[in-house]
């Protein structure tokens, strides 16, 4: 079974990350399906039923984004709030349709790694960001393998608007995208 790839980026199209990342995925349609929610949900009117019988159809999730002010950009939180609901995800009457299933996350950063520490700028790591995520996937007991990330550049708070990405060197996004398939194809 295939990959599922729920990807939540606002504005894809001027994405310099996400859109490589995305193109590379789509280059093998026999191991990936690429789920835009931006694309498919504009209005962000969600079908639950349809989102579930994807995730149903393939054998591993990842949720690839941008970090927005520290967290996801908010279809995707409306997703999961959505998506993941009692009696289908978790429950005492649970399908469980999340059990065992494996999940991961891949995340352009935005920020330098240096930053995303405890002696860093914003005294955090990107771990200690995205736990509300793998304690989500724990919560409905999927087997959360972590993440990929891209880091950015940036040098001051406010050099980029909330979810941009920075512009890396074409040899570094190559190699991002190379690397991010090998994350994905070893979940």
């Amino acid at each position: 079974m295939k990959t599922l790839i729920i990807v939540a980026h606002p504005s894809i199209e001027t994405s310099v990350i996400n859109n490589r990342w995305v193109k590379e995925l789509k280059e093998y349609p026999e191991k990936y399906t690429v789920h835009e929610l931006y694309n498919v949900y504009p209005d962000g009117n969600i079908d639950v039923q349809q989102e579930q019988r994807l995730i149903e159809s393939h054998q591993n999730l990842v949720l690839q984004f941008p970090i927005y002010w520290f967290s996801c950009p908010p279809l995707l939180k409306k997703w999961l709030d959505d998506v993941f609901t009692y009696g289908w995800a978790y429950g005492s009457t649970a399908d469980n349709q999340l059990r065992n299933r494996k999940a991961a996350l891949a995340v352009s950063a935005g920020i330098k790694k240096a930053d995303y520490s405890k002696e860093g700028r914003y005294r955090y790591p990107l771990e200690h960001l995205l736990s509300p995520f793998e304690t989500t996937f724990r919560y409905c007991h999927a087997d959360y393998r972590s993440f990929f990330a891209y880091y950015g550049i940036e040098n001051e708070p406010g050099e980029m608007e909330p979810g941009a990405e920075s512009a890396p060197q074409a040899s570094d996004l190559e190699k991002s995208a190379q690397e991010y398939l090998y994350f994905i194809d070893h979940l």
